[in-house]
């Protein structure tokens, strides 16, 4: 006879591929990135050489993109941060504007369902500068309308972040 395999179970696989030793790495690290390997084993019981691995690992797979510093807008001289809604009247005008994620002024740009087209955080040194770039939209062949938006203080401002319910 064969062996009895009634009470031997497969642990499954997360659908996304991240164990809870993964999800509470990627949350330790959205909320400080230059936590050593050591520091980060400390916290999820593993050795500095595990969490190395992981972390290429989550890396690799695209689950972190990028490790950089979130640079503060104000000190660097860029004092007006804004919201600008974009509606164009064809892909050619909205492929323009993706096309503009080299200026520096703009931080994102995101395609969206709605009454709008386009939403683009973007931060400047003052309104006269916010004015010149909305101008290059204004002058876009296929640009219908833009709403902007000013910010007068921000209260959070961070990525996504892996919590207990994500376990």
């Amino acid at each position: 006879m064969g062996k009895d395999t009634k009470n031997v179970r497969r642990k499954r696989q997360p659908e996304d591929g991240l164990d809870a030793m993964d999800r509470k790495l990627l949350g330790l690290l959205a909320q400080n990135a230059e936590l050593s390997y050591a520091e980060l084993g400390d916290e999820i019981h593993l050795s500095p050489p595990a969490v190395h691995e992981r972390v290429k690992r989550l890396k690799r797979d695209g689950f972190i993109r990028a490790t950089v510093a979130l640079l503060d807008g104000p000190k660097i001289g860029r004092n007006l941060l804004a919201f600008v809604h974009l509606e164009t009247s064809n892909w050619d005008t909205t492929r323009k504007v993706l096309e503009m994620r080299t200026f520096s002024e703009i931080e994102e740009i995101h395609t969206v369902a709605g009454d709008t087209a386009m939403i683009l955080k973007v931060r400047t040194e003052s309104p006269s500068t916010l004015e010149d770039l909305l101008g290059m939209f204004h002058r876009l062949e296929g640009f219908k309308s833009v709403k902007t938006y000013v910010a007068l203080g921000t209260y959070l401002e961070r990525g996504p972040l892996m919590t207990d319910r994500d376990s």
